[in-house]
C-alpha cells in the first residue's frame, strides 16, 4: 500500500478504489463530451440560433472535437479520458490497458452518456426530445446498413489510430495529446456525419437512443466501432510502432597518410648525426600526431548522426513518459517489459490473445453482415 499522495486510499483495496474513481472521471468526461455535442446537434435540427445563423454539420464536428480535447487535457491523468468503449477496448488489445478494468469504465462510459441526454431534454425541452431525438445518430439520405458499419468503422478506427500513437509512443511530444485527439474526432464525424451522423463511439449512440426510445441500426452502431477500434489497435501496436524513419548511410571521407618514414626521408638533410637522430624523433611525433588527429575525424564522423528524427530531450522524453502514464489509472499499469517483445513465456500469450482478437473481429463483421443481409431480404 502507498499513501494518498499517489493517489492511492490508503484504506481498504487500492486497486478496487482507484478503479472505481477512474471510472467515475469517466462518466463525468462522457457526460460532458455527449452533451456538447448532442446540444449542438439538437440545435442545428431544431434551428435554435443565437445571434446569427443556426447551427451546421460543421459546427457539430467542431463540438466534438473541441469538447474531447478540453475532456483529454483535464482528466487524461485521472483516467485516461477514454470516453469511448472503442477506445477502451482497442488500448487493451495493445496491454496498455488492463482487462479486467475494462468492464467497469464502459458502464461508467454508458451512464455518462444517459445523463447527458437527460441533461439536452431538460434544456432544450419537449421538441429535443420529439424533432431532433436528443441528437441520436441516424442514417441520413437513405444510407443501408453495411455503409453505416463501414462508415462507422472508419470513424473509430481514425480515433483509436491516433489515441493509441500519441499515447504510447514517447517519440510524440507530450503537448500534442489532446489536440491531436481532438482533431481526429471532428474529422471523423466530419467524414461519417452525412452518411450515418458521425457517432464512432458506442456510449454517445446508445445514451440518446436508450434516453429518447429510438433505436435505428443500433447494431452497426455498437459494433462497427468496436471493429474499427481493435483493427486499429492491433495495427499500431503490433506493426507501425516498431517502425522509425529510415536513415541515410553516414559517408566518411579519408585522406591519405604519410608515414613517419617517408615524411623523414624528405624532411632531413643528410647531416650529422645527432641532427638526423633528433629529425627522426620529430618527424615520428609528428606522424603519431597526425594518425591521432584523423583517428578522431573518423570517430566524430561516424557518431555524426544522418538526417532523421533527433533525439529527444531528456525533458521531452519525461514529459512524453507522462502522457502515456495519463491513459491507465497509477495501479492499473503493465510492468514494463525487459524489451519489445517480452519475456520468452509472454510471447506466446500475446501471439494467442491477438490470434483471439483476431477471430472475434472477424466473427463479428461476419454476423453482423449476415444480420443485414437477413434483414434486406
Amino acid at each position: 500500500m502507498t499513501g494518498a499522495r499517489d493517489g492511492y486510499d490508503t484504506r481498504g483495496s487500492t486497486t478496487g478504489a482507484n478503479t472505481a474513481r477512474a471510472a467515475i472521471a469517466e462518466a463525468v468526461g462522457t457526460f460532458l463530451l455527449v452533451l456538447v455535442g448532442t446540444a449542438v446537434a439538437t440545435a442545428a435540427v431544431l434551428g435554435t440560433n443565437t445571434a446569427g445563423p443556426a447551427y451546421d454539420s460543421l459546427a457539430i464536428a467542431l463540438s466534438f472535437g473541441l469538447a474531447l480535447t478540453a475532456v483529454v487535457a483535464t482528466l487524461g491523468p485521472t483516467s485516461g479520458a477514454h470516453v469511448n468503449p472503442a477506445v477502451t477496448v482497442g488500448l487493451a488489445v495493445t496491454g496498455a490497458f488492463p482487462w479486467r478494468a475494462v468492464p467497469a469504465y464502459i458502464v461508467a462510459q454508458v451512464v455518462g452518456a444517459v445523463l447527458a441526454a437527460l441533461a439536452v431534454w431538460g434544456a432544450y425541452g419537449a421538441r429535443a426530445y420529439d424533432a431532433a431525438h436528443l441528437g441520436a445518430p441516424a442514417p441520413v439520405h437513405g444510407a443501408t446498413a453495411p455503409q453505416i458499419f463501414l462508415v462507422e468503422a472508419l470513424i473509430a478506427f481514425l480515433l483509436v489510430f491516433t489515441v493509441v500513437a500519441v499515447t504510447t509512443d514517447a517519440r510524440v511530444p507530450a503537448g500534442a495529446v489532446p489536440v491531436s485527439i481532438g482533431f481526429a474526432l471532428a474529422g471523423g464525424v466530419l467524414l461519417g456525419g452525412p452518411v450515418s451522423g458521425g457517432a464512432g463511439n458506442p456510449a454517445r449512440a446508445l445514451g440518446p437512443m436508450l434516453v429518447a426510445g429510438t433505436y435505428p441500426d443500433i447494431v452497426m452502431y455498437i459494433l462497427a466501432p468496436l471493429a474499427g477500434g481493435i483493427l486499429a489497435a492491433a495495427l499500431y501496436g503490433r506493426v507501425v510502432a516498431a517502425a522509425s524513419v529510415p536513415q541515410a548511410t553516414p559517408v566518411v571521407m579519408t585522406t591519405p597518410q604519410t608515414t613517419p618514414a617517408a615524411a623523414t626521408s624528405r624532411t632531413l638533410p643528410a647531416t650529422s648525426g645527432a641532427t638526423r637522430a633528433s629529425g627522426a624523433a620529430w618527424a615520428h611525433a609528428k606522424g603519431r600526431t597526425a594518425s591521432a588527429a584523423q583517428s578522431a575525424r573518423s570517430v566524430t564522423r561516424r557518431q555524426t548522426p544522418s538526417l532523421g528524427p533527433a533525439p529527444v530531450p531528456q525533458d521531452m522524453a519525461y514529459a512524453a513518459g507522462h502522457a502515456r502514464a495519463m491513459i491507465v489509472p497509477a495501479d492499473e499499469r503493465l510492468p514494463v517489459a525487459a524489451s519489445s517483445s517480452g519475456s520468452p513465456r509472454r510471447r506466446p500469450r500475446q501471439a494467442m490473445r491477438v490470434a483471439g482478437i483476431v477471430v472475434v473481429t472477424v466473427l463479428t463483421i461476419v454476423a453482423g453482415l449476415a444480420f443485414l443481409r437477413r434483414g434486406e431480404g
